[in-house]
């Protein structure tokens, strides 16, 4: 969940205050140090991410599990979103992790920009109960660091803010080992139908359900996705339009026009396809045939599971987007 700037100074005033790092060739260090934390705080640590800084902040409470393992998965999260992105998004980050007294599961996140000195803050509230199991489960943290490599928007356009981390996510966990491509396709042939538009729905910029929000935003990233391989006979995707956004400075810390994010991941891979998409699903309802998509991709549901089928028109783009090859059945 990402918050803009306007309600963060009396948030903050409330609060009062992996070994997957070696297949990503972007990370050129990652450790962290310990640092002398500020007062109010229990503890602090930096994150060194290639050329950024990740700094680690721990509200005082209680954590069975201790630092180093909430540290650890956060700095596997860091990784996932290198992984994708290239680099970290911004120079500078902070996540602070608040301990929620006799509380277990799993933690909840949320990002805002602009914070206190730092582009991007993430605030982690864990349980002071939760196992590393929990950790294990938990998609959280990488869906809240992935909100930093985006321009912040305005209410309407919330959806391309939470669908985006709701698809880049699972995809940049594939790429670090922490997920595996049946279970990511899985996920999404059994999520993405709730993005699809319901009775009264007057499109993504004007429809602000659950399911439109977050559903509905990876859908349109999905069909992007496949859409600029399409065009591009493979050779670019989604992942080359997000990382020339971010390049170009479009990160949570700026507040940039939808439209110009879009006109910049197009000039990066030669295509319209984001903004003649964006001007189709803006104001109406766009429904995608999911069934067909799923055939051409070649993946197939079968019980809780996907198996990935030999010869489908578009293997080769699936492979591309999650990987996984294909089923031997």
């Amino acid at each position: 969940m990402i918050v803009h700037m306007r309600w963060t100074v009396s948030i903050l005033f409330l609060l009062g205050v992996c070994p997957m790092a070696a297949t990503c060739n972007a990370i050129q260090q990652t450790h962290w140090q310990q640092a002398t934390p500020a007062a109010g705080l229990a503890s602090s640590y930096t994150i060194n991410l290639g050329g950024s800084e990740l700094h680690v902040d721990f509200a005082p409470g209680a954590l069975e599990l201790g630092d180093e393992a909430v540290l650890a998965h956060i700095r596997m999260a860091a990784e996932a979103v290198v992984a994708y992105y290239g680099r970290f998004p911004v120079s500078r980050a902070r996540v602070l992790v608040v301990p929620i007294a006799g509380r277990g599961g799993e933690p909840e996140g949320t990002t805002w920009g602009d914070m206190g000195g730092y582009p991007g803050f993430t605030r982690l509230r864990v349980g002071e109960h939760t196992t590393q199991a929990d950790l294990n489960n938990d998609w959280v943290t990488t869906h809240e660091l992935v909100h930093m490599a985006f321009p912040s928007q305005e209410r309407q356009h919330h959806w391309i803010e939470e669908g985006l981390a709701t698809y880049v996510e699972p995809l940049a966990r594939v790429k670090t080992g922490e997920l595996k491509a049946e279970k990511v396709w899985a996920d999404m042939v059994n999520g993405m139908p709730q993005g699809e538009p319901q009775s009264g729905d007057q499109g993504l910029d004007h429809t602000h359900t659950w399911g439109r929000t977050y559903w509905g935003g990876a859908l349109f990233c999905l069909v992007a996705d496949v859409e600029i391989r399409h065009q591009t006979h493979d050779r670019k995707g989604l992942e080359d339009a997000l990382r020339a956004i971010v390049d170009a400075g479009g990160t949570i810390d700026q507040q940039w026009p939808i439209e110009k994010a879009f006109e910049i991941g197009d000039r990066a891979t030669g295509t319209q396809v984001l903004t003649t998409m964006y001007a189709a699903w803006k104001d109406a309802p766009v429904t995608v045939d999911l069934d067909k998509l799923w055939s051409e991709l070649g993946v197939k549901h079968v019980g809780d599971g996907v198996e990935f089928v030999p010869g489908a028109p578009e293997a080769a783009i699936r492979q591309s987007i999650a990987g996984g090859a294909a089923s031997s059945h």
